[in-house]
């Protein structure tokens, strides 16, 4: 399944890059070179995000949020809409 690490990006000449740590490396037994895939994620607020509680109320209702979240966290289930 992987591994939730923190990073930082760091300026590499023209381009960005992060840095895993030797420790994740490790444990997940990842080798200099090989292939990953990543899913960025910026840390947010997520319940003031999500329920808009800047003003007191919310801005969507709320099965309409839990359609939304359902179809990010899983898409393999909505492909055919």
């Amino acid at each position: 399944m992987g591994k939730m690490i923190k990073a930082k990006i760091k300026k590499w000449g023209n381009s960005y890059g992060i840095v895993i740590p030797k420790e994740t490396m490790d444990s997940e037994n990842l080798k200099e070179n090989e292939e990953v895939e990543f899913m960025i994620v910026k840390p947010t607020n997520v319940l003031r995000e999500t329920f808009g509680m800047l003003k007191g109320k919310l801005k969507k209702p709320t099965a309409q949020m839990m359609r939304e979240m359902d179809r990010e966290l899983y898409p393999e289930d909505y492909k055919d809409d």
